[in-house]
């Protein structure tokens, strides 16, 4: 008799990043292990799509109408033999869905995270809502799990004050249906690249007066994937918009891939999963010495990690002036991604927490 898994998510199936590369590329191979699985977001597709699109009274409904869909999923909890939380059970205000799954239901979950979440983090354009999100609840969650799942050192530490049965779980590559192609290292012109949403997008703000020095006597050019065009001028900038069909081969377009940070307690908990992107796709990566990044990257072995303005001008030099390199460093940060964060490698994992 399978066990029934029952995933409560944010968001639709499909649409968020840390989702896609958190658990739903490993739903298959669960399914193939005997795992019965159902996933309840807390908004519908056509509510997630109107928080972008849509009017105020149409937002607010979707949020009210989320929250009554979540009420009566309280009422048949009891059909799954596992709950798994990426997060929140709901995208705004206090935990009051995991205190009755907790306290009153008795049912024990998972919860599972990506990023240092207990942070206040938002854009402008959300300033003024952003405290309905209720940061602090995270440490609740954490408390009441039965088990936690943390992308990396940096966010088990943290969780591990709240909760002692912690398993690292990182934020992975498939390697074998989705990043499964490689950078062209052999086309005329090569192509720096970074991708990301527009509020990461002042990561790059450091890096643009390096660019442009460049650009003095380098012919490149810079290609930014993104859900917005960057405000920023070079000569050099390419934009394309972000498209989840087109994904993998707009990434592949690139032969440099950088990762800038700053050195925050935000970023810190990051997971690296941008550069581990590049690395799958043979993509030589430059990192910020950031977090999880120097866990990834042995600097000139299988990428570099760039530390100040002059080590970022420095390295993307030696990238653009030599192809044999960008080709050798390609390789071995994709036999990187292939032995520790591809789905391949972690799917022992996951039977391992959900068992």
């Amino acid at each position: 008799m399978s066990k029934k898994i029952f995933f409560l998510v944010p968001y639709p199936k499909g649409e968020a990043p840390s989702q896609r590369f958190r658990f739903e590329q490993y739903l298959p191979f669960l399914e193939e292990q005997g795992y019965s699985i159902e996933i309840h977001s807390f908004y519908t597709y056509k509510t997630w799509q109107s928080l972008y699109n849509g009017g105020t009274v149409k937002k607010m409904w979707g949020v009210v109408s989320s929250f009554f869909r979540r009420f009566g999923l309280l009422f048949k909890l009891h059909k799954a033999d596992q709950l798994f939380i990426h997060r929140e059970v709901a995208h705004v205000g206090p935990p009051i869905f995991e205190w009755v799954i907790a306290k009153i239901l008795r049912k024990k979950y998972i919860y599972d995270f990506d990023d240092a979440i207990w942070l206040p983090n938002y854009s402008e354009s959300n300033e003024r809502f952003h405290r309905l999100k209720a940061y602090w609840k995270v440490n609740y969650c954490m408390k009441w799990a039965s088990k936690i799942s943390a992308g990396n050192d940096y966010l088990a530490n943290y969780a591990k004050q709240y909760n002692s049965n912690v398993q690292i779980i990182p934020t992975t590559i498939d390697t074998e249906f989705h990043h499964s192609i490689s950078c062209n290292h052999e086309q005329n012109k090569t192509v720096i690249g970074w991708t990301g949403t527009h509020t990461t997008m002042h990561y790059l703000n450091e890096l643009i007066p390096v660019l442009r020095e460049l650009e003095e006597t380098f012919d490149f050019t810079f290609l930014v994937i993104s859900n917005e065009k960057p405000t920023f001028e070079l000569h050099s900038l390419e934009f394309v918009k972000w498209q989840k069909e087109t994904e993998i081969v707009d990434l592949a377009k690139m032969n440099i891939g950088v990762m800038p940070l700053q050195k925050d307690i935000w970023s810190e908990g990051k997971c690296g999963f941008k550069g581990l992107q590049y690395m799958a796709l043979e993509i030589p990566t430059i990192m910020s010495p950031v977090g999880v990044n120097t866990a990834i990257v042995q600097d000139g072995i299988n990428g570099f990690i760039a530390s100040s303005l002059e080590e970022w001008k420095e390295k993307l030099i030696l990238l653009l002036t030599d192809k044999e390199l960008r080709k050798n460093l390609g390789k071995a940060g994709r036999k990187t991604v292939e032995e520790r964060y591809s789905v391949k490698a972690n799917q022992q994992n996951y039977l391992n927490i959900l068992n």
